[in-house]
């Protein structure tokens, strides 16, 4: 058996504040859906994770501050300032903890987050 993507609508992409993310349910999964745009308001691309950070045990990802961190872009968990790669959902400073990554595209405006079924 294959798998296949499901496509879930979030939000208009322009219901993201610029470099800030928002939480959304994909499936049975909260999901932190970001969007980055550079400071000359270039869009820099849209990225999901699983909103759940496994050091704090709380769903709280979406509420983190996206910035880069040594040429990688990251969510620093808003509750023990961890950060997260926003491509791999790699923990920078501990490694073996991580968060799911989710596909994500932009359709006419709208965010939809892909979850395997």
């Amino acid at each position: 058996m294959t798998e296949q993507a499901q496509w879930t609508e979030v939000c208009a992409l322009a219901d993201i504040i610029p470099n800030a993310g928002v939480c959304a349910k994909v499936g049975s999964a909260q999901v932190a859906v970001f969007r980055l745009v550079s400071p000359q308001g270039v869009e820099e691309g849209v990225f999901a994770l699983g909103n759940f950070e496994p050091k704090s045990q709380a769903n709280v990802l979406s509420r983190g501050l996206v910035g880069d961190l040594g040429g990688v872009s990251v969510v620093a968990s808003p509750v023990y300032k961890n950060h997260y790669a926003l491509t791999t959902g790699a923990c920078l400073e501990e490694e073996g903890l991580s968060v799911p990554v989710y596909a994500v595209r932009v359709v006419e405006g709208l965010v939809l987050v892909g979850a395997a079924v």
